[in-house]
């Protein structure tokens, strides 16, 4: 008993920790204007229709739930940190889109089994720590016959290789936790879902950012904007020299995948997985 109430308060403690890293910064900038494309590619990957109930797991802003409301299908955008729901209305709002927004937890689902036709989740899903629980909830909540569509930064990509460059500067995760990166592994989303799930479709893609006028202004940016690179930083606040050799380590990696001509544009890599309810 002693054990599984240690359990619970450490899941308590870490969900809020996630929560309050994710409201850090400015996300809904880096959603509104870096990867807007990405839940415009998922609704339709995923083919959601007018009349169908869906959801948007880990949906942030809105991303993929807001293209999701305006297909005419019923949506709802479900979120760990619901503090992000504000500029998600702003958004649903400003496209003439009308939707639910619910806080809910990526790893225990507030849902009966079957509820949905279409599961969603835009580079959000990916960041639960424990990837089989998030995996089971995605399943469990999908009706038999419906798809679940997600979008993951791959591992090889610029994204995985950020939280690569990061890792040795980042608290150690939690006991059992999961690099986010592994979502944008087809085998490994395979697994997780195993024989649930069947017509599996699975596609690497590319996102292009830019704007930015060199490598270390991206770095600036990004660190100022993005809650896991904020809260990196602030482990290692306290030891100067590591937060230079964070910021040489950051630019660095941007400066390798620049292919700008004057300013700083970035291809991040994804993976775009889509599958139906077994």
């Amino acid at each position: 008993m002693t054990d599984t109430m240690d359990a619970i308060t450490a899941d308590r403690a870490l969900k809020a920790k996630h929560r309050a890293m994710w409201g850090l910064g400015d996300y809904p900038s880096v959603a509104r204007d870096l990867i807007p494309e990405l839940g415009r590619v998922l609704v339709a990957a995923a083919g959601v229709r007018r009349g169908e109930r869906v959801l948007d797991v880990a949906a942030g802003t809105g991303n993929a739930a807001v293209p999701a409301a305006l297909t005419g299908a019923e949506v709802v955008a479900s979120d760990l940190t619901p503090e992000l729901f504000t500029a998600g209305r702003e958004f649903a709002a400003s496209q003439g889109a009308q939707l639910t927004w619910e806080e809910g937890d990526a790893e225990a689902l507030p849902y009966p089994d079957a509820s949905f036709d279409v599961v969603l989740s835009c580079v959000g899903v990916m960041f639960a720590p424990h990837h089989q629980k998030a995996a089971d909830e995605l399943a469990r909540v999908c009706r038999p016959g419906g798809r679940i569509g997600l979008i993951s930064w791959t591992p090889e990509g610029f994204v995985g290789e950020m939280f690569r460059t990061m890792k040795p500067y980042a608290p150690p995760p939690p006991p059992g936790a999961q690099p986010p990166p592994l979502w944008g592994d087809e085998q490994h989303v395979r697994q997780l879902l195993g024989d649930r799930v069947t017509d599996v479709v699975a596609r690497r893609q590319i996102v292009t950012t830019g704007g930015w006028t060199s490598p270390d202004a991206w770095r600036d940016h990004w660190k100022s904007v993005y809650g896991p690179t904020i809260a990196t930083y602030r482990n290692i606040a306290g030891a100067p020299e590591r937060v230079a050799a964070l910021d040489r380590d950051l630019a660095a990696l941007a400066g390798r995948y620049d292919r700008g001509n004057g300013t700083t544009v970035l291809d991040w890599e994804y993976l775009l997985l889509t599958a139906r309810r077994a």
